[in-house]
C-alpha cells in the first residue's frame, strides 16, 4: 500500500533512516559507506521537510519515494523487495501528482539510471558531486 506520510511517528523515521542508508551502501558500493553513515544525521534532520511517500505491507515501510519541490531525492527499497516493481508503483504515484520531475542518478548506478530513463526521464545536464562521482541530471515531463 502507498502512504503519503505526514507527522511521521518515530518508529517510521527510524524505519526509514534505516532503508536509507541500507540502500545507500548497497547502490553506491563506489562511495565509502563511511559517507552514508556520516550523512545520517542531515538526512534525520531533512526528512520531515521532504514529501515522503512509502510503500507498505503487513504495517512494514518497505520503501520510499521523497521528493522536495518537483526534485526526487531518490526511491529507496529494501534489498529483498526490490525488482518487485515497488519503485515503479512509488514513481507513478508521484507522476501522477506533477507534471514535470527532476533528479540525480549516480553514472556508475546503472540499475538507477536504466530504470529512470525506462520509466521516460531524460538526461539533460551531467556534473561532479561532492563525493567526486559523475551524475546524471534527469527529468521527466508529462
Amino acid at each position: 500500500m502507498i502512504k503519503k506520510m505526514e507527522n511521521l511517528t518515530t518508529k517510521e523515521l527510524e524505519e526509514i533512516l534505516s532503508i536509507w542508508l541500507n540502500a545507500n551502501k548497497e547502490a553506491h558500493s563506489f562511495i565509502p559507506a563511511s559517507y552514508w553513515q556520516e550523512n545520517l544525521a542531515f538526512v534525520r534532520e531533512q526528512l520531515p521537510q521532504a514529501v515522503l511517500y512509502t510503500y507498505s505491507q503487513e504495517g512494514k515501510i518497505l520503501a520510499f519515494l521523497g521528493i522536495t519541490g518537483t526534485y526526487i531525492a531518490g526511491i529507496f527499497v529494501i534489498s529483498e523487495h526490490r525488482q518487485q516493481g515497488i519503485g515503479k508503483k512509488l514513481l507513478n504515484e508521484v507522476k501522477s501528482k506533477y507534471n514535470t520531475l527532476n533528479l540525480s542518478v549516480y553514472a556508475k548506478n546503472q540499475k538507477a539510471l536504466d530504470f529512470y530513463l525506462k520509466q521516460d526521464f531524460q538526461q539533460v545536464a551531467e556534473q561532479v558531486d561532492n563525493t567526486g562521482e559523475l551524475e546524471y541530471q534527469l527529468v521527466w515531463e508529462k
